[in-house]
């Protein structure tokens, strides 16, 4: 199974600077989405170095690891990664408070290890349909899960962009971790919030089933910033393809 990754950013229509970064690296199996927060300059320190310190302290799991073994290794990475931003924003006054959502995923023996903090977001797409993988950190999420929104009020709301829990901003951070079985010709989805604030789980299905996965991506965007756009938007699509489709 050969891992095949089409990945995009963009401003957005409201925003001046994109303070997203993503994280491609089929070489180690490895994937991010960080959506910073901090102001401009603090946002985009924190979601840039979010994927360069999450890559490079990532031990690589041993072929014959088991699933603990490398859920372990990749959250370790999520630790290592947080502190790494908040001693950042210890050490320098123009970056304090800074941090971000990162949502990675590391691919292993036909199987998603998802490491999640924030409301950036995964998604297993297959045969036709979208589901969920991660669980949003956010003020919303948890009015919903306690009844007092709908998820129609939660997607309308005011307060739709306020997390809790974040990455960096305290120096131990508490990192979801959930394991998927994957196969040939499944897809991940790893999107920031300005991509998933406007689209439906149906959404997400039409797209990728009717559109090259290449061309997904920027579909996505255009189809978020024709809704609106006031945030940056970042998506990453993985293809889980087997050897005949990836050398076709």
């Amino acid at each position: 199974m050969r891992l095949i990754p089409y990945a995009l950013s963009d401003v957005g229509r409201k925003r001046q600077h994109n303070e997203d970064s993503y994280l491609v690296a089929p070489q180690i199996s490895l994937f991010a989405v960080a959506d910073g927060m901090g102001g401009h300059r603090a946002g985009e320190k924190a979601s840039r170095m979010a994927v360069e310190k999450l890559r490079d302290s990532l031990v690589p799991p041993r072929r014959q690891a088991g699933k603990d073994e490398v859920l372990s290794h990749l959250q370790k990475a999520m630790f290592i990664t947080g502190a790494a931003i908040f001693d950042a924003a210890q050490s320098d006054p123009d970056l304090a408070g800074m941090g971000t959502t990162l949502t990675s995923v590391l691919v292993h023996s036909q199987r998603a290890y998802v490491a999640h903090v924030g409301d950036s977001r995964c998604y297993l797409y297959r045969d036709g349909k979208i589901s969920q993988i991660t669980t949003d950190h956010s003020w919303v999420a948890e009015q919903v899960k306690a009844g007092l929104l709908t998820e129609q009020e939660a997607r309308e709301s005011r307060f739709r962009h306020i997390i809790t829990r974040s990455v960096g901003f305290e120096r131990e951070v508490q990192v979801d971790g959930t394991i998927c079985p994957v196969q040939s010709g499944d897809c991940l989805i790893l999107c920031s919030d300005g991509l998933s604030n406007y689209l439906e789980e149906d959404d997400f299905a039409e797209v990728m089933s009717r559109q090259l996965y290449s061309d997904a991506p920027r579909i996505l965007i255009d189809l978020a910033n024709a809704r609106g756009g006031d945030d940056n938007i970042t998506v990453v699509i993985v293809h889980m393809a087997n050897d005949a489709e990836a050398s076709a």
